[in-house]
């Protein structure tokens, strides 16, 4: 731990540390807050969309016998790529989901059951939001990192850097008071020293 110099450069120092901290101290708060309400917004859009997905699944029941015959459906299209742009909350840049695209297989509509197409649909539904929910999770985790990040720095200025300064402040304050009327005292002494001094010699 360094030593505090007790000197008013030091005191100068403390003071311009202490209203820096307590000029960025409101930003971070802000930032936590504002972290605190998208990590909410996110799990309800996540929430949301785990609910659709789950919707389609149960609307599939009426498919499963059909989705037993074997017509290679998994063949006929297949995931291409998912495409997320950057978004940016409090200053940090989250992803945010933008499309998928398929990439299809022609097939012949005579020799294909009728279901194939709708059951084409359902798989592309249900597999964009499945991609939904991955860049929702990823963002989360994003999110919940630099709220943890965040909240660590929010701590460390009102739980340490804050009060240390203040108390430092005040500790160079009251010794440089101190040395100050110790000054003053002497020089009351030397004052005093030097008129008996020179009370003696005119007597």
């Amino acid at each position: 731990m360094v030593k505090l110099k007790l000197t008013k450069n030091e005191l100068k120092k403390q003071k311009e540390a202490f209203k820096r901290f307590n000029k960025y101290l409101p930003m971070l708060q802000l930032k936590k807050q504002q972290l605190q309400l998208e990590i909410i917004k996110n799990h309800q859009d996540l929430n949301k969309v785990r609910e659709e997905m789950e919707s389609f699944l149960i609307s599939l029941n009426a498919w499963i016998d059909v989705f037993g015959e074997d017509v290679g459906i998994e063949n006929l299209f297949k995931v291409d790529r998912v495409t997320a742009i950057k978004g940016n909350i409090a200053g940090i840049d989250i992803p945010l989901f933008k499309d998928i695209k398929f990439k299809e297989h022609p097939y012949d509509l005579y020799l294909t059951p009728l279901w194939v197409d709708r059951g084409i649909g359902v798989f592309r539904d249900v597999l964009t939001l499945k991609a939904k929910s991955l860049v929702l999770e990823r963002a989360r985790e994003v999110l919940k990192e630099e709220l943890r990040v965040t909240t660590q720095r929010v701590n460390l200025f009102e739980k340490v850097k804050i009060p240390e300064a203040a108390k430092n402040i005040k500790k160079i304050n009251v010794f440089l008071g101190d040395l100050s009327m110790s000054g003053v005292v002497r020089g009351k002494i030397a004052k005093s020293k030097l008129k008996t001094r020179d009370d003696r010699i005119e007597v």
